[in-house]
């Protein structure tokens, strides 16, 4: 609702999901072994290459005709899924084309990325801005898209606001891609951080990162742990300290996508263990450092069905993506958002490390967090049970703006605001009394009913573009005027 002084317009965009969105995912039924001794991916396997050639064809034909207008390069994806169970053919079997497609759409689903909500976005500046009249300006936003099992994943959609912050999204792909995966190059001083967090400090841990340079790659590790000499350790705790150093290692990777796709069509979708069950919630921010290059920095919440774990998203342009653990004692709980720069030739996020007040934490490096210290607490009616941050701080010349998000009666989450100060932003110049936007009779029905949520915003010609989610279905935008927002935060001051 608008407040005094504040007219918070709405604009008629609404992101909303759209189940024709599938990607391809194997299939693999069940592995339990039969009386005969095979599995039941052998078996149909042997099922398929039992069908005479005339029929494959037939079949196949069906299959390519129904499912390849859905799918980037359907015929590669089917022979990448044979492969994945090539292991199960019997000796010396040798299948024609069309019945190694053949068994690759047995093993092969679908799965609509969108099918249950569209909501918790973020916005950026675009890493390409050239080509565009004076006074535009390209944007990208993340969404978070779930879909059957309530499985999240990163989407991407792209567009550009007018001098008149008109807002015109670029048509949206009808296909979707999940790239290609591969493991990165491992820094050893964070990956043995990261494995004393977890409790493994042993002979084990030891041994293997003896053998390590002190950047890595995952055939390195393998060959480490393939080496080790025999230790004292018991075999159990020896099993599970092997088993969680490859967890580790398999949560961090690098996603990469072609050049030539449209952005919409790339999904960061869940791969590594920890977030098997989703990645909930990327704050996207453009990050400028001290020698003006620029990177994007995401933090997002990896969830595996139990416990979650905060995690960083790294790129410089969309197209190829690293993703890492955060280390440290601090990087813990959800809602984790890095500053656009460095402060004092340090790292800087707000977080909500207790899970209901907002912290400042600093750090030396971008994926090692170990100390915070607590901004701000509830005290306002609307959000007496939680608080917390609405992505990265916006930097202005009144101070850093800080939208939040806060937790009131019946769970409604509302968006408010606040200030911290430039060079120190330890010091929290003002708060909102009310909050700045509230769910309207439309945005309040959805998956989760009263929630309004935004992982960030940013500004552009005096006016605060701000996308959020809404009742965890559908997402859409709001024009704030910038100056209004901060001469109305000014007059609340703390001090």
């Amino acid at each position: 609702m608008p407040r005094r002084g504040i007219v918070v317009t709405r604009t008629q965009h609404r992101l909303l999901p759209d189940p024709r969105r599938v990607i391809t995912k194997p299939y693999l039924p069940g592995e339990q072994e039969f009386p005969n001794g095979k599995s039941r991916v052998a078996l149909v396997i042997e099922r398929v290459l039992a069908i005479p050639q005339d029929k494959v064809s037939a079949m196949l034909g069906k299959v390519l005709a129904e499912f390849s207008s859905r799918h980037r390069d359907f015929e590669q994806v089917l022979e990448h899924h044979f492969h994945l169970v090539a292991h199960h053919l019997s000796n010396g079997a040798q299948p024609s084309r069309e019945h190694r497609l053949l068994i690759g759409a047995y093993f092969t689903h679908e799965y609509s990325i969108e099918a249950a909500a569209l909501f918790n976005p973020s916005i950026v500046p675009a890493p390409q801005q050239h080509d565009l009249p004076p006074q535009e300006r390209r944007f990208l936003m993340s969404v978070r898209a779930v879909g059957e099992g309530h499985i999240s994943s990163v989407e991407f959609r792209t567009g550009v606001i007018n001098a008149q912050c008109n807002i015109t999204f670029d048509p949206t792909s009808h296909f979707a891609i999940t790239g290609t995966r591969k493991s990165p190059m491992y820094d050893k001083h964070l990956f043995g951080v990261k494995l004393a967090e977890l409790g493994a400090s042993n002979e084990i841990v030891s041994a293997v990162l003896a053998q390590m340079e002190p950047h890595f790659t995952y055939d390195e590790l393998e060959h480490a742990i393939g080496s080790l000499p025999h230790t004292p350790v018991p075999r159990t705790i020896a099993y599970e300290t092997i088993k969680l150093i490859h967890w580790l290692a398999t949560s961090n990777y690098v996603v990469s996508f072609p050049r030539t796709s449209a952005i919409s069509e790339r999904v960061i979708f869940p791969a590594g263990p920890n977030e098997s069950r989703g990645m909930e919630d990327a704050r996207f921010v453009r990050f400028v450092n001290d020698d003006g290059s620029t990177v994007y920095y995401a933090t997002y919440t990896a969830f595996d069905g139990f416990e979650i774990l905060p995690q960083l998203i790294e790129t410089e342009d969309f197209v190829s993506f690293r993703i890492a653990t955060l280390n440290g004692a601090c990087a813990q709980n959800k809602g984790m958002a890095l500053f656009p720069r460095l402060i004092d030739g340090k790292y800087a996020a707000l977080s909500r490390y207790d899970r209901e007040n907002i912290s400042l934490m600093t750090s030396d490096n971008v994926r090692l967090w170990n100390k915070t210290e607590e901004l701000r607490t509830p005290v306002r009616p609307w959000e007496l049970i939680q608080i917390g941050n609405c992505g990265s701080p916006i930097e202005t010349e009144a101070g850093w703006l800080v939208l939040t998000h806060g937790v009131g009666p019946m769970r409604r989450y509302t968006i408010g605001a606040m200030l911290l100060d430039l060079q120190d932003p330890r010091r929290v110049i003002s708060n909102l009394p009310d909050p700045l936007m509230t769910p309207n009779d439309y945005e309040r029905e959805g998956y989760v009913p009263n929630v309004l949520y935004s992982c960030g915003a940013m500004v552009h010609n005096g006016q605060l573009i701000l996308p959020y989610g809404f009742s965890d279905h559908g997402t859409g935008i709001a024009l704030v005027p910038l100056n209004d927002l901060l001469a109305l935060l000014l007059e609340h001051r703390c001090d």
